[in-house]
């Protein structure tokens, strides 16, 4: 790496200055004021879809007929009556015998034979001890006989109350058994044995009840307290909240009365299964309580319809009534009105727990409709906040684990769920508490990752490019990004894969610009990648905007011109960033593609037009004119490039006017580019520049007009136009503020007034120039700064950049004979 001295030796087009001391931290300010500077730009815009759907209008997933629809309606009958997988989540093996048949079966007609059941399942317990039970099987909602008047079953006494209970909740327990019922441990519906017929079917209950109270560790009076327990709030408590539930649901007309009275009715549900501890799969009344939750669905009152599937939530649905539920709460997510009804009820702790529990390849899509919800309602500031609270970010960052392993059977579930993550984290990165989470979540890596298992989904490449172009604006959050392995190769992959998907392309480009902008490392990384500046300039190309493209170049995305400027923007300023390296630059600069490219853009484009992308292309050739190699393809096209920024000096933009001054103080090194700026009167307009109030303009103009004055005709002309008045007032006015341009003012002075043996200055102008140096080159001088903290840095470039200079220049003047170089 070469070193700061020799490095301002190849970039100074000023006079230099022998025998210069060692650098110090205001000549390193200085140097970068000079010649390379880290261009800047602003962070593409993402509209708000203000359509919540799945997919949003801008999908590009093929078969839209095969994903997931967005709208859809549910009803009662789409829920399942018995929701009986067994607790554990394990699924039961088949039988593996065939059962025997104790009567001939008729050939015509095999079932004619069986038994009839009896009408009233309650004589299945009255009958004999070897009698056969009905196994009752679940049918749909509208079949359900309606729950059981609460009124009615306390006229009754208590033997017929308990036996009326029992009808209501046991009919998730499909096996009946005959004789008395004995205390003991109840199983669901999957989980009971079928009895062969013929066998004492009794004794062997009793045997297998006795034998899994043993192996659980159970006691026969535990057992029989536990469940009278939950048998008395079924009865005492449960029973007539349901009993209410249905009365008011039935009164026709619902009316905000009804449905505030309904939702406190779930609420007091919820609170009485939670407070006896038998909210999940366990509850011994479970099926009837979720069949009357089922019934008010078709009310359709979201605010009660999420009151319901948080109950049900909580009561772990499974299967089908899980992804309903989750369908359900999706649906009332569509609605920005219904924001506030998440922000006022905890379903989105439930929701959470569905994330944490489920798994992609059992309840896939009811994951899908999950996230989605979520990504809907982090589109409101207070719900956003509420999901940081609760961590969302680290259940992502868990799901996100999950959905890089899936089986290839489902890999497109995956990638549907992820486009729902991916965009819920882009909501969440707007908010400033969410960074940290980010970087110590380990979330930018895990992204990554997502991006190498998916790298061929457009959607989720868009939505991780927008979560980047985000994050990585700030420091915390780039260093993480950066310090993650094989991101550049990753990034420059997906920019040749997608190069024609123009909102992708602009985003990671930023992302890469702002990688680049800080430190060396990133930058040649970034260079030191296969094909890196091919796939930039292929960008490059196919994003410029001709006509007819060049031969080999590929065809222009059909994008706006806007569009198109935008991606040129992000492209020009990464190149810029790269070529602050000392070993990118030089190889940019001799690269004559990349020349050719940045000088077609200042020939196509006008700056009414495209202002930001010629300041940034400008920005680009002054940072590669630092390398004045003698096979640098710069200095081969010095007079095209002198020719193009014409067009930026004489616009309105201040900011295209500074960045062509920039160019011209590098290229004015070369005698023809100064033939062509006094040619064409380009030295009038920059004289006019030391008018101006900004101290980097004056700066600019003041490079200029000390390379102008090297040669002695131009000096004339120069005098003629006023610049030694210009020059003297501009010392005047930002001498004390900045001492580089000071110094770089007695510089311009010094080379204007040289050689003009045959005049000597005005007598008037040589006086008041006498009387400020006088002033400036007192010791206190650099102490007349206000702020403490910047006395030291003043002082340095006081004494550095100002003082040689200064005084030479003083001395020249308080001598009788003319000023000479």
């Amino acid at each position: 790496m070469i070193s700061m001295e020799t490095k301002h030796e190849i970039c100074s087009p000023f006079v230099r200055r022998r025998n210069s001391l060692r650098k110090t931290c205001a000549e390193i300010v200085s140097e970068a004021r000079q010649s390379l500077r880290v261009q800047s730009t602003q962070r593409p815009f993402t509209p708000r879809d203000g359509h919540r759907q799945l997919f949003g209008r801008n999908s590009v997933r093929a078969n839209r007929d095969s994903r997931p629809p967005s709208t859809f309606s549910l009803h009662t009958q789409n829920f399942d009556a018995s929701d009986s997988r067994p607790g554990s989540g394990s699924r039961l093996s088949p039988l593996d015998h065939k059962p025997k048949f104790p009567v001939t079966c008729d050939s015509d007609n095999p079932f004619k034979s069986f038994p009839k059941p009896p009408t009233d399942p309650l004589e299945a317990r009255r009958g004999l001890s070897g009698s056969r039970a009905r196994l009752l099987k679940a049918g749909s909602l509208n079949k359900l006989l309606p729950l059981e008047s609460y009124t009615e079953v306390k006229k009754r006494g208590p033997g017929q109350q308990q036996q009326s209970a029992s009808r209501v909740f046991s009919k998730d327990h499909t096996t009946v058994h005959s004789g008395p019922l004995k205390a003991g441990p109840r199983r669901a519906a999957s989980e009971s044995k079928l009895v062969q017929p013929g066998v004492d079917s009794g004794a062997r209950a009793t045997d297998s009840r006795a034998e899994q109270k043993t192996e659980l560790g159970f006691k026969d009076n535990d057992r029989c307290t536990k469940e009278d327990s939950e048998s008395l709030v079924l009865n005492d408590m449960i029973a007539p909240c349901l009993h209410e539930l249905e009365m008011v649901a039935a009164v026709p007309g619902s009316s905000k009365d009804s449905v505030d009275h309904l939702c406190e009715l779930c609420d007091r549900l919820h609170a009485t299964l939670a407070e006896a501890n038998m909210l999940g799969r366990h509850c011994k009344g479970r099926s009837g309580i979720l069949r009357a939750l089922f019934r008010l669905i078709d009310l359709k009152s979201a605010q009660l319809n999420l009151h319901i599937a948080k109950l049900c939530l909580d009561l772990c649905v499974s299967g089908n009534n899980l992804l309903n539920i989750c369908k359900l709460i999706f649906q009332i997510s569509r609605s920005d009105s219904n924001d506030i009804l998440f922000e006022n009820n905890s379903v989105i702790d439930s929701l959470l727990g569905v994330l944490n529990n489920e798994e992609v390849n059992t309840s896939g899509e009811a994951l899908l409709y999950c996230v989605g919800t979520f990504k809907f309602i982090s589109g409101n500031a207070a719900v956003l906040k509420q999901l940081l609270d609760k961590s969302f970010i680290g259940v992502a960052q868990k799901l996100i684990q999950k959905l890089c392993v899936v089986e290839d059977t489902n890999f497109t579930v995956a990638g549907h769920i992820l486009v729902q993550l991916t965009a819920t984290l882009r909501n969440l990165a707007d908010h400033p508490d969410s960074r940290p989470l980010f970087v110590s979540l380990s979330i930018l890596p895990a992204l990554c990752l997502v991006l190498h298992h998916h790298c061929e989904d457009q959607d989720i490449c868009t939505n991780i490019s927008r979560i980047y172009s985000k994050l990585s604006s700030y420091s915390e959050c780039r260093l993480a990004l950066a310090q993650t392995p094989d991101c550049y190769p990753l990034f420059l992959e997906l920019l040749n894969k997608h190069h024609q998907k123009q909102d992708l392309v602009v985003r990671f480009l930023f992302t890469l610009g702002n990688l680049t902008a800080k430190s060396d490392e990133p930058r040649q990384q970034l260079f030191q990648c296969s094909s890196c500046v091919d796939t930039l300039l292929r960008l490059y190309s196919s994003y410029q905007r001709r006509d007819v493209p060049p031969c080999g170049a590929s065809a222009a995305p059909p994008i706006s011109a806007q569009e198109a400027d935008d991606v040129l923007v992000k492209l020009v300023r990464v190149l810029a960033n790269m070529c602050i390296h000392p070993t990118v630059g030089p190889s940019l600069a001799t690269n004559p593609t990349c020349i050719q490219l940045l000088i077609e853009t200042l020939e196509l484009r006008c700056v009414q037009e495209s202002e930001e992308l010629l300041v940034n292309v400008a920005a680009t050739i002054n940072n590669l004119s630092f390398y004045n190699a003698d096979n640098s393809e710069i200095k081969h096209n010095q007079l095209a490039i002198a020719k193009s920024m014409l067009k930026l000096v004489l616009s309105n933009s201040m900011d295209a006017m500074l960045e062509a001054t920039r160019v011209y103080g590098n290229l004015s090194q070369y005698k023809d580019v100064r033939d062509f700026i006094m040619q064409n009167k380009v030295h009038q307009f920059v004289v006019t520049l030391l008018d101006s109030k900004s101290p980097e303009m004056c700066f600019s103009a003041c490079g200029v007009l000390t390379n102008l004055a090297l040669d002695p005709p131009n000096r004339i002309s120069l005098a003629l136009e006023g610049a030694f008045a210009k020059l003297v007032d501009c010392l005047r006015d930002f001498g004390p503020e900045d001492w580089q341009l000071a110094g770089q003012a007695c510089q311009a002075v010094w080379n204007l007034t040289g050689g003009v043996s045959e005049k000597r200055l005005d007598t008037q102008q040589q006086e008041a120039l006498l009387e400020i140096l006088t002033t400036y080159l007192e010791e206190d001088a650099p102490k007349w700064m206000e702020n403490e903290d910047a006395r030291g840095f003043h002082f340095a470039c006081w004494e550095l950049e100002f003082l040689p200079v200064a005084q030479k220049l003083k001395k020249a003047l308080q001598c009788p004979d003319p000023l000479t170089v």
